[in-house]
């Protein structure tokens, strides 16, 4: 542990220490961008997603149907947009769609 932290710290700040002094925050973006994308695309893309993702700040998402990802193309730019705002951060920078 890097330093330690006095007896009235939040349970917040104590995580956000861990996860700092320990490098998890990659991982903890890939699972809440994966989140994200369910909670934001609904039942009817999701059935069609395969895999969702994160490697450094570009979203890789398979989908099963390729009207699916054409219609998803033309949206690219918005999709970024709502993740990034369901999420609080500028996370996602690019979209491909495979």
């Amino acid at each position: 542990m890097a330093k330690r932290l006095n007896n009235e710290s939040s349970i917040g700040d104590v995580l956000k220490e861990i996860i700092q002094s320990n490098k998890l925050q990659p991982g903890m973006d890939q699972v809440s961008v994966k989140e994200a994308w369910v909670s934001l695309m609904g039942n009817g893309v999701n059935s069609y997603t395969k895999n969702v993702t994160l490697k450094g700040t570009t979203l890789y998402v398979e989908l099963t149907s390729s009207v699916l990802r054409e219609e998803l193309s033309h949206g690219k730019s918005k999709i970024i947009a709502m993740i990034n705002d369901e999420l609080r951060r500028d996370i996602v920078k690019d979209v491909i769609l495979r």
